[in-house]
């Protein structure tokens, strides 16, 4: 698999399907894991790097699920390439800076990610469409088990498996669910939940996780503490809490539709009328716009459009995703024109 194909793929995660994927767009189970006596990333040196590297690839290369997953070199991507794999949240931000000994394993339906280096030795990562956390565990749980057959972690039988990051200690598992909550938003409700969600130590942030705001009504929740806690009672967790939420997103929509039918069809069909008309558009517009329609699909007021068009369309029109898509770095105002040709081809617009 060459980088250039993920760009006509659709993950895994975007199909819109699976249970309450009306609400949650998907769910991410992210280990970390450090191998025994080499120093962490932050305090290895470049040779240290570099037979981390080769020790996980020869891992890789031992173990069945990774047959069709595809092993890219940080420092062989140029910027645009990097930022890429960022959008299609196959890694983070730091892992795209001092690319020097990082490196990035994908599987063929971008189900699995595997960040090399980057503030731990691996970054294990499984995303799966929907509120499916159970499966997702069942999966990674598996490559963890079978990659553990191979590298020797460290590992302690008092703290857990040990990070660079004190905060991950224990089982070093962080769980998250994407939501899309834009009744809440609307109804003036969101920061109420917001503040509920901190006080019950679990952490809310924007589309592209840790350090990001949201857009487009889209809030990522994860768990934040993983010691002293089994990898179940983690998952169980988060579901218990995320129901919750999906219970008030949903009552929130239905207060909408009751209340003020004709303000939520004007809004979601003024919204669908403008990306499918627009010649020039900034991605911060069309998230929030795209957002409407989403929730006017989920509603069954907006038809011919299905959720997984428009959840494919939120990370096409990002930045590099535009410059591959056109094969040539592009301007702002070119990615602002390049959206809205697209959002046009896309939507059948004028």
């Amino acid at each position: 698999m060459k980088l250039d194909d993920l760009i006509y793929h659709t993950g895994q995660w975007l199909k819109g399907t699976g249970p309450y994927s009306n609400i949650v767009m998907s769910s991410r189970i992210r280990l970390a894991r450090n191998l025994f006596s080499v120093p962490f990333p932050n305090k290895a040196s470049k040779k240290d790097l570099l037979h981390v590297l080769a020790t996980v690839q020869d891992a890789k290369d031992k173990i069945d699920y990774f047959k069709d997953a595809t092993l890219f070199q940080m420092n062989e991507l140029d910027s645009i390439d990097r930022q890429f794999l960022i959008e299609r949240h196959l890694m983070s931000h730091e892992h795209s800076s001092n690319p020097e000994g990082k490196a990035l394993i994908v599987s063929q339906e971008e189900i699995l990610s595997v960040m090399i280096n980057e503030e731990d030795h691996l970054r294990i990562q499984v995303m799966q469409s929907g509120l499916n956390l159970h499966e997702t565990w069942k999966i990674i749980d598996m490559i963890d088990d079978k990659l553990a057959d191979i590298l020797q972690y460290a590992f302690l039988n008092h703290w857990g498996y040990l990070t660079a990051c004190p905060t991950n200690t224990g089982t070093a598992m962080r769980g998250s669910v994407m939501l899309h909550l834009p009744a809440l938003v609307m109804t003036k409700q969101i920061n109420k939940v917001l503040t509920a969600i901190a006080k019950l130590s679990f952490a809310s942030r924007g589309f592209y996780g840790e350090g990001t705001q949201a857009r487009g009504n889209f809030y990522q929740i994860s768990n934040q503490v993983s010691l002293g806690h089994s990898e179940e009672d983690i998952i169980q967790n988060i579901n218990g809490l995320i129901r919750q939420v999906i219970e008030q997103e949903e009552q929130a929509r239905q207060a909408l539709i009751l209340q003020n039918k004709p303000m939520l069809e004007d809004k979601i069909f003024r919204s669908l009328g403008v990306i499918k008309n627009a010649h020039i558009i900034s991605s911060q517009e069309t998230i929030e716009l795209l957002s409407m329609v989403r929730l006017g699909i989920d509603l069954g007021l907006v038809k011919n459009i299905d959720r997984c068009t428009v959840n494919e369309l939120l990370i096409l029109i990002q930045p590099a995703h535009l410059q591959k898509l056109e094969g040539k770095k592009l301007s702002a105002t070119a990615r602002d024109i390049r959206r809205a040709s697209l959002m046009r081809e896309k939507l059948g617009g004028a």
